[in-house]
């Protein structure tokens, strides 16, 4: 079983990521048992097939979003899922830093935020600033040296999801 960082450890990700080949459509992409990480277009196309076989099967549902696409076309629905991916499909495409910020901050989600694609160790500190909770790193980053990419920097001056108050007024306090 793979695994993921999750909430600052290694463990093993049940999960399994959907993604659409060439020639599959949202609507006849077959979807395999167990929890599922679907993209927005399957979510938007069978999201009534989706809730109701969560609710038999008592699977929980999970999105991802690609870069481009927003969570604004999550928001009415946030409340059903257990986790939202969010894509970085180069590590050079900040994004999905917006997604997960937005999530959190302007969305109230308070489920799990996963990155995937090109996620790598030296992104954890920024991704986890911006409310990103779990971590599925690029196949060849070593996760056990990656943790270590939480503690990069010892202080922060800017707001972000993880510390709303900038240091300077942290430190009138």
């Amino acid at each position: 079983m793979p695994e993921i960082i999750k909430n600052g450890a290694i463990v093993a990700d049940s999960w399994q990521l959907l993604q659409l080949a060439a020639g599959e459509t949202a609507e006849t992409v077959a979807l395999p048992a167990g929890p599922l990480l679907v993209p927005l277009a399957v979510w938007q196309a069978r999201r009534q097939e989706l809730a109701a076989r969560g609710a038999a099967e008592n699977t929980p549902l999970g999105v991802w979003l690609d870069a481009g696409e927003g969570p604004e076309a999550l928001v009415g629905d946030l409340d059903k899922l257990a986790v939202i991916g969010v894509n970085f499909p180069k590590f050079t495409d900040g994004r999905s830093y917006s997604s997960a910020r937005l999530l959190r901050e302007r969305y109230g989600y308070t489920g799990e935020i996963r990155a995937l694609g090109d996620v790598l160790y030296d992104q954890l500190f920024a991704m986890r600033r911006c409310g990103i909770d779990a971590y599925a790193l690029r196949a060849d980053q070593n996760l056990e040296k990656a943790l270590a990419g939480f503690a990069t920097f010892s202080e922060t001056y800017q707001a972000a999801v993880d510390q709303p108050l900038p240091l300077f007024r942290r430190r009138a306090a």
